[in-house]
C-alpha cells in the first residue's frame, strides 16, 4: 500500500514538472479530469489546454512508461535469479540488451528504410534472436543448464556490445547521440500507444509468475528438492528463459538499457517480506515501478534543462546501493549465500 501511494504521488509530481507551469493540485486536476467523467474544472477555464498536453500528452505517458519498464525489468531479474539461482543475476544476463542495442543502432545508422523496422521494432526482434541463441546455446542434451546459460549469455553480450561499438564508430557523427540515448535508455519519447506491448507483457509473465511462485520457491532450494516435490525443473527453467527473454526484449526496445534495476530491486524486496515469491513478487514490481518513475523525475531535474539518459541516474543510485548492501552484511538476508 505504501508502494502504491508513493507511486501515485510520483505520477503527480512529475505531471507537475516541466517547462510548462503546472502545480501539483493542477497536475491532480489534470489526471483525474481524463480518467473521471464530467469533472467540472475540466471546463470552467482554470486549466489552460497547453498545461492539459503538457501533462496528459507528454509527462504522463513517460511516466506511466518508466513504471512499467521498471516493474518489468525489476520481475525479469527476481525471475532470473531464480531461473539460474544466483542472486547476482539479472534480466540482461540473457544478452538480450545487447541484442536490442544491435537491432536500434542497425536502424539508427542505416535508417529504418533499410532494416524495413521501427526503431523499437528492431531493438525488440534483436532481443528475441539473441535470447533463442542464448537458448540453443545452453541448451546440451535436453537440458538447460544454469551454469551453460550464464557463461551463454555473457560471451553472446560480450561479441553483441563489440558489433554495437563497430556500428557507433562508423557510423555519422550525428547518430551517436541517438545511439548513446538509446543504450544508456530513456523513456523521453513515449507516447500512449507505446504502453501497450510493454504493459501486456508485464501481465502476462507477472500472472504467471505469482501462478507458478511455489515452484519458484521450490527450485531456490535445489533440483534435486524441486523435483521430489513434483516440478519438471528443466521444463519450467525453458518457461522461465522464455518470459524472462519476452519481458525484457518488451520493456529494452521502448526504453533501452537501464541497468541495476533487476538486479538491485529484489533484493531489496527480500530483505522488506522475505524470499517467498507469494510476497517477494508483488512487492518487486511495485519497488522496480516506483524506483524507475523516481530516477526519471530525477534525470529531468537534476542537470535542467539538460535531460540526462536515465541508465545514469540508476546506476548512480543502484551500485552503491548494491556494495552498501554487500558491505553491511545484508546481502545474506536478501539471499546472495547462494
Amino acid at each position: 500500500m505504501a508502494l502504491l501511494a508513493a507511486g501515485f504521488g510520483v505520477v503527480i509530481v512529475s505531471g507537475a514538472t516541466g517547462t510548462v507551469d503546472v502545480t501539483v493540485a493542477e497536475s491532480f486536476k489534470i489526471v483525474a479530469g481524463h480518467l473521471l467523467p464530467n469533472m467540472p474544472w475540466m471546463a470552467d477555464g482554470s486549466l489552460t489546454s497547453l498545461q492539459d498536453q503538457a501533462v496528459w500528452r507528454f509527462r504522463l505517458p513517460r511516466t506511466l512508461l518508466a513504471g512499467i519498464a521498471g516493474a518489468g525489468l525489476a520481475l525479469a531479474g527476481a525471475l532470473m535469479q531464480a531461473l539460474v539461482r544466483n542472486p547476482l543475476a539479472e534480466p540482461y544476463l540473457l544478452g538480450v540488451s545487447a541484442g536490442a542495442g544491435v537491432g536500434a543502432v542497425a536502424v539508427i545508422t542505416l535508417g529504418a528504410g533499410a532494416a524495413g523496422l521501427t526503431l523499437s521494432g528492431a531493438a525488440f526482434a534483436g532481443a528475441l534472436a539473441a535470447a533463442v541463441a542464448v537458448y540453443l546455446l545452453a541448451r546440451q542434451g535436453g537440458i538447460v543448464a544454469p551454469t551453460r546459460l550464464i557463461l551463454s549469455g555473457v560471451a553472446l553480450g560480450s561479441l553483441l556490445s563489440a558489433v554495437t561499438s563497430y556500428l557507433t564508430i562508423t557510423t555519422e557523427a550525428q547518430n551517436v547521440f541517438s545511439i548513446l540515448f538509446f543504450l544508456l535508455g530513456s523513456v523521453a519519447a513515449a507516447t500512449w500507444t507505446q504502453l501497450a506491448v510493454p504493459a501486456a507483457a508485464l501481465a502476462i509473465v507477472l500472472a504467471f509468475a505469482l501462478l507458478r511462485s511455489r515452484s519458484l520457491n521450490a527450485l531456490q532450494v535445489g533440483d534435486e528438492t524441486a523435483t521430489a516435490l513434483g516440478v519438471d525443473v528443466n521444463r519450467f527453467r525453458s518457461q522461465l528463459l522464455v518470459a524472462c527473454a519476452l519481458l525484457t526484449g518488451a520493456v529494452v526496445a521502448v526504453s533501452g538499457g537501464i541497468g541495476f534495476v533487476g538486479l538491485v530491486i529484489p533484493h531489496i524486496s527480500r530483505i522488506a517480506v522475505g524470499a517467498d515469491h507469494r510476497r517477494m513478487l508483488p512487492v518487486t514490481v511495485l519497488g522496480g515501478a516506483m524506483f524507475l518513475m523516481a530516477a526519471d523525475l530525477a534525470a529531468r531535474t537534476v542537470a535542467a534543462p539538460t535531460e540526462i539518459p536515465i541508465g545514469i541516474v540508476t546506476a548512480a543510485v543502484g551500485a552503491p546501493f548494491f556494495l552498501w548492501l554487500m558491505r553491511r552484511g545484508r546481502a545474506a538476508g536478501a539471499g546472495m549465500h547462494r
